[in-house]
């Protein structure tokens, strides 16, 4: 449907570009919004740097990693390791508070209005900030939840408590024993509810916000929407970025708007119904907030 060609739309003034925006969020009858990894990346929660450093400096020393992600997919000879490393992964990125206050900013942008957040991240950082949980859809799984390796059942566990004990009691870049997760109906290792290959399972949590937001489609089908993406970079297109630019197409009210600090495009089909701003995040919805408040 949309040419190959795109337009990187950072030429516009950008105090023109934030004013248009706000108006835009104003008057739209809806918003939905689509975040990406870069949402997170802007409130603080990078996975290498200093803040990775800071947190495994013995796998560090040991493996020579470079950043959290990709240690993730090391080949640990045991269990023991491998929870003693994800323990800490889950702990940082899913049950410490946000360091900024990025979200906080994008709730009070959103909060009054009829919104969705449909978003790939998998840290929570929507729910520790108060967004209301029956308006999200994090369709790639969540750090905060287990579920059978095999998988033998669509069922997700909590794992807090777990992985709470998992860091207090670790040693030498190795969790006890007695503390391993096992899957309580096939006894198979537990593994990340995580969209990593086809063992990803969707459970009845998934289901029901996947209706909640397809719900929220139709009801605002031909209205004013707000299509607001941020920080979607270009690995899953297919989830948020492909289908908001179809569906302002497809609607002659909506529009369409991408803050992304490297990737704000749009294709040429659309270019009139869009607001393009290539800044950190953060940043912008501060100054959003001073033009709506």
């Amino acid at each position: 449907m949309f040419s190959k060609t795109t337009i990187i739309k950072y030429t516009k003034d950008y105090l023109e570009q934030i004013e248009q925006l706000a108006k835009k969020i104003n008057l739209s009858d809806a918003i939905l919004v689509g975040a990406g990894a870069g949402l997170s990346t802007s409130a603080g929660f990078t996975y290498s740097g200093r803040r990775f450093e800071e947190n495994f400096p013995d796998f560090i020393e040991k493996y020579g990693f470079q950043d959290m992600y990709s240690a993730g997919f090391y080949p640990y000879k045991t269990l023991e390791e491998y929870w003693a490393y994800w323990s800490r992964y889950i702990y940082i990125n899913r049950y410490e508070q946000v360091p900024k206050k990025v979200y906080d900013d994008l709730l009070t942008l959103v909060q009054g209005k009829d919104y969705f957040v449909l978003t790939t991240n998998v840290d929570h950082c929507f729910q520790k900030t108060g967004f209301d949980g029956n308006r999200l859809f994090y369709t790639q799984g969540d750090y905060g939840l287990w579920q059978c390796s095999k998988p033998c059942h669509n069922r997700t566990y909590n794992n807090e408590a777990v992985v709470r004990k998992m860091v207090a009691k670790q040693k030498n870049m190795r969790i006890p024993s007695e503390l391993v997760p096992y899957c309580p109906i096939c006894g198979a290792p537990m593994s990340m509810n995580l969209r990593a290959d086809a063992t990803f399972v969707e459970d009845s949590g998934w289901h029901k916000a996947a209706d909640r937001y397809q719900d929220f489609l139709h009801r605002h089908k031909g209205l004013k929407v707000l299509y607001l993406e941020l920080g979607v970079g270009s690995n899953t297109p297919g989830i948020i970025k492909y289908p908001f630019w179809q569906m302002t197409y497809q609607n002659p009210k909506a529009t369409y708007a991408c803050i992304n600090l490297s990737e704000a495009y749009v294709p040429v089909e659309i270019t009139q119904k869009s607001i393009c701003i290539e800044e950190d995040i953060g940043k912008v919805l501060g100054q959003l907030i001073k033009h709506i408040t």
